[in-house]
């Protein structure tokens, strides 16, 4: 499998870009507004989920499809499966294993990464 360079290193800035939204909506729900945790941690990731499909549609992958519906349906798709992988880690990193919350968190994003990248440029955006 040849995988562009320049292409991974744009995933994975706008997949920094989404961190950056996802790690503070889900601090200020969690911590400010005193939200459940997990349910902090879904809003955070789907809003940051939006932020990279508009990202990744059109810097990433160059993406001209006019099928915005079916493309924004299946990213969130992919997204929601990385979402219970994320919530997933989450709890077994955090309760079972006693790692702190936000390293937890790091390590889920990490294993979300490859999922989505797969995923999004085989089937979303193909």
């Amino acid at each position: 499998m040849n995988l562009p360079y320049y292409e991974i290193a744009r995933f994975c800035l706008v997949g920094l870009s989404g961190m950056v939204i996802d790690f503070s909506v889900t601090y200020l729900l969690r911590e400010k507004a005193k939200w459940n945790q997990y349910v902090a941690n879904s809003i955070g990731f789907l809003l940051s989920a939006t932020n990279n499909f508009i990202w990744n549609k059109f810097w990433t992958f160059h993406n001209t499809s006019q099928d915005y519906i079916r493309q924004y349906g299946l990213f969130m798709l992919i997204s929601l499966g990385g979402l219970l992988i994320s919530n997933g880690v989450l709890w077994f990193c955090h309760k079972k294993l006693r790692i702190p919350f936000y390293t937890s968190k790091a390590i889920a994003i990490g294993v979300v990464v490859i999922w989505n990248y797969l995923l999004n440029k085989f089937i979303a955006f193909k």
